[in-house]
């Protein structure tokens, strides 16, 4: 390109940022790319990139059984405590994320997301007594971020210079969590962000529209730091289903060495896409890699894959998991599915309002009476250390789990999920809901069902589903238990509902699950 002046820069820039251009592209810049096509894994075995292929899938029965899962949604956007997408929002003026880093940090064409990078340190990082919480608080498995949005590796990337062990921590984060994980007993996932990357970063290549630093390219144009920002001036990102994914195939090669080399390095049993199966038959191509590799350490296929049906990326629940983020289903899925939530922001946020164990624990009783699992984010500050509260969830969570995991750990949903005044909206962003003691759902296993009161019940719980006339169950029932307390409780069956007298101390706080039995 042939070197241009500065009036003809602001010209281009005046006339070209609205409508989501830089002002290289008005300027002419020739636009080169390559198509590389990925249609096979890298490990043969019985699945292959097909959509046919694909549909053998089954979910396994340990992801079924676990019901309970904790993430670690954490990286260097933790750095700020300014909360979710700081990477991208810090381009984005009048965005309090720019304010923020305007005045902590310089101006973005200064002191940009790279310069964040080696402030994570995590210095107190130690994923041993960390998963010893998450284990005590009922985890059954553990996610571990491997790459947000921000295009930085948590592992010891082969294809990424921007990662954990070069910089930063200078540290495999992701094995660090994985080598906990396994001596818990856990079973261990990994969560890919980075297929959205691409088009999610676009605000690094733009600039101030007013002075003084009017038309001055914020850091991420500077050619030296291409491979950390990209150069995605041709899809600019608007935020819909359908550029939530590139459509540049150089990308989507990049993508599929990236999250190969990880599902290679580190064996998860579960992947997690922040969006649909990216990239059409390279996606596929990726997870038919993904289950092969699984199934060839032995012990059938173990493997599980998240995604979102969304609109962005490909969803089939023949071969993922759906994944509904910070929401729940409609009633009794068929199929097992997943909640992804947190208990504050996704990164870090100095604040935001922290959701109590009882919303913890009222939520998690909600999704598995309908047939799912939660997986949890507990936040962690960037040095490796847990909020307070964090701390307060694990430690309350912990004997909350230990009286009453029998009653989610290994159920199944009964006929209905539950009864009761309050149902959760279906559908993403939409978690909040108050219980009352009146708000009940159920789970099963073997031939006792649970019913799980999801406010504090008092003097009397009513089972209006169990009465003598339900259409549910048409034994009697045999005896009632409250977990955690000794002994049998009182009871009478009246054809319109089953009457528990509820002792006068409660064995656990949050939400009580009784044990029922029929003849």
């Amino acid at each position: 390109m042939e070197p241009i002046s500065k009036r003809a820069f602001l010209q281009a820039s005046l006339t070209t940022m609205l409508a989501g251009a830089s002002p290289a592209q008005a300027l002419g810049t020739p636009r080169k790319r390559v198509a590389p096509a990925v249609k096979t894994p890298l490990v043969t075995g019985p699945f292959d990139s097909t959509e046919a292929s694909l549909k053998a899938y089954q979910t396994p029965a340990w992801f079924r059984d676990a019901k309970f899962g904790i993430w670690a949604h954490w990286g260097p956007q933790a750095v700020p405590r300014q909360g979710d997408w700081y990477a991208r929002f810090m381009y984005v003026p009048g965005h309090p994320h720019y304010q923020h880093h305007l005045q902590t940090y310089g101006h973005p064409s200064e002191v940009g997301y790279k310069d964040l990078i080696p402030l994570w340190r995590a210095e107190r990082f130690d994923p041993e007594a960390l998963m010893a919480r998450y284990a005590a608080a009922g985890a059954k498995y553990f996610v571990s971020m491997g790459v947000h949005h921000d295009n930085f590796d948590l592992w010891n990337s082969r294809h990424q210079r921007w990662n954990a062990v070069a910089m930063g921590p200078k540290r495999d984060i992701v094995g660090a969590w994985k080598a906990a994980a396994t001596r818990r007993g856990l079973r261990f996932g990994v969560s890919e962000h980075l297929g959205a990357s691409y088009t999610w970063w676009h605000p690094n290549q733009l600039y101030d529209q007013f002075w003084p630093k009017l038309g001055v390219r914020y850091d991420g144009a500077d050619p030296r730091f291409a491979d950390l920002y990209y150069d995605n001036r041709d899809e600019p990102f608007v935020n819909t289903p359908e550029s939530w994914y590139t459509k540049n195939p150089v990308h989507h090669k990049r993508w599929f060495d990236r999250i190969s080399d990880l599902l290679d390095q580190h064996q998860p049993d579960l992947l997690y896409s922040d969006g649909g199966l990216p990239f059409g038959e390279t996606g596929r191509a990726l997870l038919a890699h993904f289950f092969n590799r699984n199934m060839a350490r032995g012990g059938g296929l173990q493997a599980v894959y998240n995604c979102k049906d969304s609109g962005s990326g490909a969803f089939d629940p023949a071969w993922a998991v759906q994944d509904v983020e910070r929401g729940v289903l409609k009633g009794i899925n068929p199929l097992p599915w997943q909640t992804d939530t947190s208990n504050g922001d996704w990164f870090d946020n100095a604040t935001y309002e922290y959701k109590s164990c009882t919303e913890v624990v009222t939520m998690l009783a909600d999704i598995v009476s309908k047939n799912g699992n939660m997986l949890l984010n507990v936040v962690l500050h960037a040095d490796g250390s847990l909020p307070p509260e964090s701390e307060t969830l694990l430690a309350e969570l912990a004997p909350w789990m230990k009286v009453n995991a029998e009653a989610i750990h290994g159920t199944r949903p009964w006929q209905i999920f539950g009864e009761g005044p309050t149902e959760a909206a279906a559908g993403m962003f939409k978690e909040k809901a108050v219980y009352t003691a009146r708000d009940i759902r159920f789970t099963t296993k073997d031939d006792t069902l649970y019913a799980i009161a999801l406010g504090e019940p008092r003097g009397q719980t009513v089972v209006t589903a169990l009465g003598a006339s339900n259409p549910h169950e048409k034994r009697r029932v045999r005896d009632v238990r409250l977990l955690g307390h000794p002994g049998v409780l009182r009871f009478r069956q009246t054809d319109q509902a089953l009457l528990i007298d509820v002792p006068d101390r409660l064995p656990t706080r949050h939400a009580s699950a009784f044990a029922i039995r029929f003849s």
